[in-house]
């Protein structure tokens, strides 16, 4: 066995994020594999993480800037170390270069948290922004130097691939584009799902800790809602997610058909009975699992273009992408009431996930990467000048500032 260790930021939650849908779906294919897995994160669990027992996982909890988890390491031998986000890098992978020299270090990305970030605060600023805007903020070279740094970084957006090769001029041989890891939707799948006639009402759904999604549900209560209301006066629409904020929950208002209920323990049924998927994102980054739940439950979609962003190729949109509150009122009315163009989107969907979400693909494409790594890694780094000259600088500095905590601690 191939031992493994995972440097969770959190314990993954697959049925309340789609970050954590993601890491199960990496997770699945390490022990396809046959590795021998450790997920360790700092932070405590929840009642909706992930069962790792059922997988034969080990669970470790480790402390921040203490040498124990040096002592961890030098006992694991883990060939590969995979963080996941660019914090957890930062954290400890100035131990694993030290400790444990030989293994392969993988940066688990998840999204750009830079490119989140830097499109919020340009949202709230009423800025617009640029790559270049994104290329000057302090955390995008916090994030490129944990790019550079690692042997090999998971990309998740096909965007997000052209912005750190096209924009920084980052080596393709240091990224591997691996979107979501999707069994396909067979004919017999699709001919099984419930048909226009048997579905009604709108659905937004998303996690109330990611600040596009509470956005999201902001516009839609403010100004998208009662224009579709107002047109379709029989329709709800049912608001979903985990760890809402009270002042979302005190938005609920059965008279105007504008339902909050929070978590949704049976999501797949959801999106089935629903007709249209709502999900008005005005920033945020990597690619929306809400959407891509949506198509695999043969739901058509409504949403901006930061919502379909990197997701679906040369291929039409699942639906409709628009950007302002009144274009994207009418998309979803129109929709709601037209079966042809509503099949067709529904299709479409179906076609977004079997070719370009395909586990298959993404399996052997990470398989091959790995393999190779493995036998060329000296290689491989010497090339990476860059990263050698960022590990040299930035994560000297985060060594002895994490050392100076540990002593202090110590002592106190």
């Amino acid at each position: 066995m191939k031992p493994l260790l995972i440097l969770g930021t959190t314990w993954p939650e697959p049925q309340a994020t789609a970050a954590g849908g993601h890491m199960q779906q990496l997770i699945n294919f390490f022990v396809q594999q046959e590795y021998q897995i450790t997920f360790a994160s700092t932070t405590s669990e929840s009642d909706l993480s992930m069962d790792f027992e059922s997988l034969g996982i080990q669970k470790q909890h480790v402390l921040l800037n203490h040498d124990s988890f040096d002592t961890f390491l030098l006992e694991l031998k883990p060939q590969i170390v995979l963080f996941d986000r660019f914090l957890m890098e930062e954290q400890f992978g100035w131990r694993v270069a030290e400790f444990a020299p030989e293994a392969l270090r993988i940066l688990d990305t998840e999204d750009l948290h830079s490119l989140r970030k830097t499109r919020e605060t340009a949202f709230k600023k009423d800025k617009r922004w640029t790559p270049q805007y994104w290329q000057q903020a302090d955390s995008t070279k916090r994030e490129i130097a944990s790019i550079y740094r690692s042997d090999l970084s998971l990309i998740i957006s096909s965007f997000e691939m052209e912005l750190l090769q096209n924009t920084l001029k980052i080596d393709s041989d240091l990224l591997l584009h691996l979107p979501f890891l999707l069994d396909g939707i067979t004919r017999s799948e699709s001919d099984a799902l419930p048909t226009f006639e048997k579905r009604a009402d709108f659905l937004c759904i998303g996690n109330g800790k990611h600040s596009p999604n509470v956005d999201a549900i902001v516009w839609l209560k403010k100004e998208i809602w009662p224009l579709i209301k107002k047109a379709l006066p029989e329709t709800k629409l049912n608001i979903y997610g985990a760890y809402l904020p009270e002042y979302v929950n005190q938005m609920n208002d059965p008279k105007q058909g504008f339902l909050v209920h929070g978590w949704a323990a049976n999501k797949e049924e959801i999106f089935k009975n629903s007709r249209i998927n709502l999900a008005p994102l005005r920033f945020g980054a990597g690619i929306k699992g809400k959407l891509i739940d949506a198509m695999q439950a043969g739901t058509p979609s409504i949403t901006t273009a930061v919502g379909a962003e990197g997701m679906h190729g040369a291929l039409d949109w699942s639906g409709s992408i628009t950007e302002n509150a009144a274009q994207f009122a009418h998309a979803a009315i129109a929709l709601y009431e037209d079966e042809i163009s509503w099949a067709t989107a529904q299709k479409n969907g179906i076609a977004i996930v079997n070719q370009l979400h395909n586990k298959k693909i993404g399996y052997d494409a990470l398989r091959k990467k790995l393999a190779f790594l493995a036998q060329h890694l000296k290689a491989h780094r010497a090339q990476n000048f860059i990263g050698a000259l960022v590990q040299h600088q930035t994560m000297a500095s985060t060594k002895y500032m994490s050392k100076w905590i540990a002593a202090k601690n110590k002592k106190d």
